[in-house]
């Protein structure tokens, strides 16, 4: 059985992993790590929750151990596509790092340009960031890339999703050509193999899981619901959410519920507080303080439901998640991998479950091609033996609503064609509100 002694890392690397309890490597730790110590480029493919960064951070902690960084001259570069994985990355480097003298930095939106010029400032050996923030400081003079001996791309495949390929051609012309590059995903598209040409010299490729597969410790089924028009079938859709979370109430610990679109995000979060569910939001519209302090009350278990869009499904490092849900089924099959990969986590058991309407199971059978399996089917209805007290309870509410908003309907329906599409969006959000 394969130890961390075995592959060669610096020896105070190796006390501290012992001291943190981790003395065998994953798959793809166990894979990657002795290449990438071997200076070669690397494009590495393995699902989420398998010690990804690990693969390589541990390396890169290992290479840096000597040398001095210069001011605004990072020794080290890893992209990440949304804050919350930089800010996983980040704390990762931390703890590997605690016995060496290497520093960090982590520029992400959401903090003071000020404040992160100063560290930038003192020299940097391993700089994390997103692809935006870097470019910021790099095109107001306030950082050099012309000191990067090692480039990481994390969840290359998202950077693919969110656009960030401009930019990272960008900062791969402006760093040194005899740099080592690795890049890692958990999922490997066409174009992701293209760019590689592209962006890696020579790279070995390791891939440690069937591609786009998802965890066999996670319990997945779907509940399919008839109707098929946005409004009604989120109205129905939220019946369903409560039957969900009322039948799991003793086995659910916490859980992520995942829509598509942010503002779906705010609509689902206010419904179930009024129904004494315990939720917060996170979406790419919060101020960073905000997210943080969120994604600390849920991994300490201080609050029990994070209802998120997709920019929490990548970069949250929360071990005991037991239970995500798809409050939309994913417009794209590799988010899902994503999704739910949130749960069974470094070997624990996980439950995924989906709600779909008519017009989402052409996403669904994307899935199911992808991840080479059909979900399983849990068969009940959310308007049969419903929780019909706290329906009636909330009537009142919902008919006072109706009642505030008949005069700003009858303004839509005069306006008619004539709504700007950034009122149509309030509308629409107003129209939801009444249906909750």
């Amino acid at each position: 059985m394969s130890k961390f002694n075995n592959l060669k890392l610096q020896p105070i690397l190796l006390d501290t992993l012992k001291d943190l309890g981790y003395l065998e490597p994953t798959p793809i730790q166990k894979k990657s790590i002795p290449i990438a110590l071997n200076g070669k480029d690397i494009l590495g493919i393995a699902q989420t929750g398998t010690g990804k960064t690990a693969s390589f951070t541990l390396p890169l902690i290992s290479l840096l151990s000597s040398g001095r960084a210069k001011a605004r001259m990072p020794r080290s570069l890893i992209l990440c596509p949304t804050r919350e994985l930089a800010t996983q990355v980040a704390d990762s480097f931390e703890k590997y790092s605690k016995n060496t003298k290497l520093n960090k930095a982590l520029l992400i939106g959401g903090v003071s340009f000020k404040d992160q010029d100063k560290v930038i400032d003192r020299g940097v050996d391993v700089l994390i960031a997103t692809p935006g923030r870097l470019i910021d400081h790099f095109e107001r003079g306030k950082l050099m890339l012309n000191g990067v001996q090692i480039l990481v791309i994390d969840e290359a495949d998202k950077m693919l999703d969110m656009g960030f390929f401009p930019d990272i051609e960008k900062i791969f012309k402006n760093t040194p050509f005899t740099k080592q590059t690795l890049f890692f995903s958990a999922t490997m598209a066409q174009e992701i193999e293209n760019i590689t040409k592209e962006f890696l010299h020579n790279p070995s490729i390791i891939e440690v899981d069937k591609v786009s597969s998802s965890s066999k410790n996670i319990k997945q089924s779907v509940i399919f619901i008839k109707k098929s028009l946005r409004l009604n079938s989120n109205n129905e859709k939220r019946k369903v959410l409560r039957k969900i979370l009322k039948n799991n109430n003793t086995q659910m610990k916490n859980g992520i519920i995942f829509c598509n679109r942010k503002k779906d995000v705010e609509i689902l979060t206010n419904s179930l507080k009024k129904y004494g569910y315990d939720s917060k939001s996170i979406h790419g519209d919060l101020d960073q303080h905000t997210r943080t302090k969120i994604l600390n009350n849920f991994r300490e278990e201080k609050l029990r439901l994070l209802v998120a869009s997709d920019v929490a499904a990548r970069g949250l490092d929360i071990q005991s998640v037991s239970h995500v849900i798809n409050f939309d089924i994913p417009t794209q099959a590799e988010d899902y991998v994503h999704r739910i990969g949130r749960t069974g986590r470094a070997g624990r058991e996980g439950v995924a479950i989906s709600i779909c309407a008519q017009n989402e199971r052409k996403y669904l059978e994307k899935i199911e091609e992808m991840i080479g399996k059909k979900l399983d089917i849990e068969n009940f209805s959310s308007e049969k033996n419903f929780d019909s007290q706290n329906e009636a309870m909330l009537n009142h509410k919902i008919n006072e609503k109706i009642e505030s908003n008949k005069k700003n309907i009858d303004i839509v329906i005069g306006l008619g064609k004539h709504i700007p599409k950034f009122l149509l969006n309030k509308i629409e959000i107003g129209f939801e509100e009444i249906n909750k």
